[in-house]
């Protein structure tokens, strides 16, 4: 049996919305992020570019929040089983860091492809 409460979208919605403020407040990089997303979100509207191109730049650039949101995941479970160094618990953080970079790899070859298509 699983250790968990019956599910309850409200309760569910708060926690998701309380990760969300406690990334904006501790993780610079997600800041970062998230500021490179409200800028280029109205590119996206504007761009003359169709709408299937367009739902590839909304992906990919979601995707880069989304891989963002993730790394820190990983690196908060691995601090909380050991703040010491470990071979182990790098190799996870580091593998949390390429989900990121490919992330931006994909984000940045897709808004290219676009931008060349489009102009």
């Amino acid at each position: 049996m699983r250790n968990q409460p019956k599910y309850n979208f409200f309760k569910n919605t708060t926690y998701a919305l309380k990760g969300l403020v406690d990334l904006i407040k501790t993780e610079t990089s997600f800041r970062i992020e998230l500021i490179i997303t409200i800028i280029l979100l109205p590119v996206i509207i504007f761009i003359d570019a169709s709408l299937t191109n367009k739902a590839l730049m909304f992906i990919s650039l979601m995707g880069m929040i989304l891989a963002e949101t993730t790394n820190s995941a990983i690196e908060r479970v691995v601090d909380l089983v050991t703040l010491e160094h470990h071979h182990m618990a790098g190799r996870a953080k580091d593998v949390g860091s390429t989900i990121v970079f490919i992330s931006i790899f994909i984000f940045v070859i897709t808004w290219a492809i676009v931008f060349i298509d489009s102009f």
